[in-house]
């Protein structure tokens, strides 16, 4: 390992470079020589959608089913209670809308979801996610990383790094942002100890998507030429101080930044979509949130065609607080639901008649649920002991219903699933181990899943 003008490296030097190498081992056990993924077993899938249901659904309302919760509707709940969130209790809370089944699996959903309920049997309905935390900071962190404090990388991120992108031009974690990124702030995208080349990017859906992605010179010669001079710059930097981690993975950033300068404007151009398929999603609706959350759906799609690995959606902003309606529980079901129920249903027929479904698991859910007793009397507070998340595509079993919560739909009594256990299952769709997928880092090797989870093989076809 000769320095730049041949002569041997000062001992420094050699130490910096040995750790530069090191750093990257983790890379290279994922990557073969030729820059082919390797991965633990043949993957059933290439990327996720992550539908990011912000606030809590309440399950009670849209996928639970519970007659004894009707049939003991304004009475006292008939099972001990764990402390809330704000301890402001009250009576047996009745669902607020309709169920029936639907589809020849029999799946039960609501009146509130009257497209989606048109695609029950794509759907794998998980009655029984068990959740750590019941605020919606730590219960978002623990949700998309894994563990309920700030700093870890998001599961995006670790999807990402370990995959890599399929693509040269778009990076490998989008983040469709509706107008809520929720409460933990980006950091529940971010990429913690990996590469900086794993987080996520976040497009907007107002204005320009990417900030600063036009070329600020006028002439395509001027521009190319400013690139030759900052890549011979960055390499004679290498040269003479070696490789560092952080560096490089700005200067990839930079480089990814020039090539999204093209892509990202035909991303956005919907006008090969016809007319008709962008009415399905909504794009002609005349409620806004449905407009914007329906042109989330369609991107979404528009980037897994592209070969980003992982595609997460955040909710539009409406006149309720997300999905967490601690108060006015009909009304704010009624509107968040209109807001992502026909972009949904379409994204999964879309996706299923190009081929892309077999390919791509579509993930719907929040951080947790909702109690299935009052907060004062019309809303519910949070619920981790017992939720309901769905995936669709991927290899995940079909028209199925898996695990069961108790007969008010409070905690799950049957089957239980954790969020490890939901990480560890769709890595192992992707093809990756989640027990051989590690990073070396503070003197430990870690792992999305932490020391927890298993694959979940009832939920796989």
């Amino acid at each position: 390992m000769n320095g730049p003008h041949g002569q041997l490296p000062s001992r420094r030097a050699f130490l910096q470079q040995a750790a530069n190498g090191f750093a990257m081992l983790p890379l290279a056990h994922l990557l073969g020589g030729d820059g082919a993924l390797v991965r633990h077993h043949t993957p059933r899938a290439k990327s996720v959608i992550f539908l990011y249901m912000d606030g809590g659904p309440s399950p009670q309302d849209l996928f639970d089913y519970k007659p004894r919760l009707i049939a003991e509707h304004g009475k006292p709940f008939a099972l001990p209670m764990e402390p809330t969130q704000f301890n402001d209790n009250g009576s047996t809370l009745g669902p607020v809308a309709k169920f029936a089944q639907h589809g020849a699996s029999g799946q039960w959903i609501s009146d509130l979801l009257p497209h989606l309920s048109q695609q029950a049997d794509r759907l794998c309905v998980v009655r029984s996610v068990t959740a750590e935390f019941s605020e919606h900071t730590n219960a978002n962190y623990y949700l998309h990383t894994g563990h309920g404090l700030q700093g870890r990388p998001s599961f995006g991120a670790w999807i990402g790094y370990g995959l890599g992108r399929d693509c040269d031009d778009l990076p490998a974690f989008v983040v469709l942002n509706g107008g809520l990124i929720p409460p933990g702030g980006i950091d529940c995208f971010h990429s913690g100890f990996l590469p900086a080349q794993a987080q996520g990017s976040v497009f907007g859906m107002r204005g320009a998507m990417v900030p600063n992605i036009a070329a600020r010179e006028d002439q395509p010669e001027r521009q190319a030429k400013k690139i030759a001079l900052t890549r011979a710059l960055d390499e004679a930097s290498r040269a003479r101080n070696g490789s560092d981690p952080a560096i490089d993975a700005a200067i990839a950033n930079h480089e990814l930044a020039f090539r999204m300068q093209r892509a990202v404007p035909n991303l956005a151009d919907l006008a090969g979509e016809s007319t008709r398929l962008q009415a399905a999603y909504g794009l002609d609706d005349e409620c806004e949130q449905t407009r914007i959350f329906g042109r989330q759906c369609l991107l979404a799609r528009r980037l897994v065609e592209r070969g980003v690995r992982f595609v997460e959606l955040t909710c539009p902003k409406n006149n309720h607080d997300r999905w967490d309606q601690h108060s006015n529980l009909k009304e704010g079901l009624r509107d968040n639901c209109r807001t992502v129920d026909r972009p949904i249903a379409t994204l999964l027929a879309d996706l299923h008649a190009r081929g892309l479904l077999d390919e791509t698991i579509v993930l719907w859910g929040g951080e947790f649920g909702r109690t299935p007793f009052a907060q004062g009397s019309t809303g519910r507070d949070h619920n981790p002991f017992g939720f309901t998340m769905w995936l669709a595509g991927g290899g995940f079993r079909p028209g199925t219903s898996f695990g069961a919560t108790d007969e008010f739909g409070y905690k799950a009594v049957q089957d239980p699933v954790s969020v490890h256990d939901l990480h560890a299952t769709i890595l192992w769709q992707l093809g990756i181990d989640h027990e051989r997928f590690t990073y070396r880092w503070g003197g430990r090797d870690l792992r999305l899943t932490d020391v927890f989870g298993k694959v979940m093989k009832g939920l796989l076809a």
